[in-house]
């Protein structure tokens, strides 16, 4: 099997285990929700995916609404899906800043071919969650937002962990889209079932977009800084 094989099969075969979710809490599943996310995230893995060679991962958080939530592919909204990767969307054609980063920060590297040939994207908790604000709007929530929640889900996390290591990654390093409460709680999962030799933290790209905005092309260096080293 390729790894593209294997991405398509996990997702396809992605389904939450864990402990119920505390109360207000919704699981949100790409591949059961999205009309498209199947068919579209296929496309993309067979583009870029379609060889045996091992990736480097980086882990990010959990799904968001308007990005994998919709395309089921990490960190790709449907408009960078369309512009940066020529695979069309048949939906509503989002915005996620977190995906535009993303982008901008692998067109720099190289483009898309170049990129996904060294490195896999996914998430500790590969399936988000949203709950709904007092003005009845649905909005994005984190696997670390609550204590509860984090306690529910740990055991479906660390079962995914070692299914996306099985995908065909290095384990020497691995790359982590947060520098605080997701780099703590990964650091302490790996000191408790040794995914990684070590575990490289970079700021989340949606804090860089909404709180360093003008400073991103420093943290776009940094990424490639860090991502050179593999």
């Amino acid at each position: 099997m390729t790894f593209a094989d294997k991405a398509i099969r996990f997702n396809k075969q992605l389904h939450y285990t864990g402990q119920p979710l505390p109360k207000g809490i919704r699981i949100m599943n790409p591949f059961t929700e999205s009309p498209q996310a199947l068919k579209v995230s296929k496309l993309f893995y067979n583009k870029y995916y379609h060889d045996n060679e091992k990736r480097h991962l980086i882990l990010g958080i959990n799904p968001g609404r308007f990005g994998g939530g919709l395309t089921g592919i990490p960190f790709t909204d449907p408009k960078r899906l369309k512009s940066e990767c020529g695979i069309v969307y048949e939906g509503p054609v989002t915005h996620e800043p977190s995906s535009a980063y993303v982008y901008e920060m692998i067109n720099k590297y190289g483009g898309p071919v170049a990129f996904y040939k060294k490195f896999y994207i996914n998430s500790p908790c590969p399936l988000g969650f949203t709950t709904v604000d007092a003005n009845g709007r649905e909005k994005n929530y984190n696997y670390y937002d609550s204590k509860e929640l984090t306690l529910a889900v740990k055991d479906f996390m660390i079962a995914s962990i070692h299914k996306l290591i099985a995908l065909g990654v290095y384990t020497d390093r691995c790359f982590c889209f947060g520098t605080g409460k997701n780099i703590q709680f990964l650091n302490k999962l790996n000191e408790e079932h040794h995914f990684f030799k070590q575990i490289v933290p970079l700021e989340h790209p949606r804090f860089i977009m909404q709180y360093k905005n003008l400073s991103r092309d420093l943290y776009i260096d940094k990424y490639l800084s860090a991502f050179r080293t593999v």
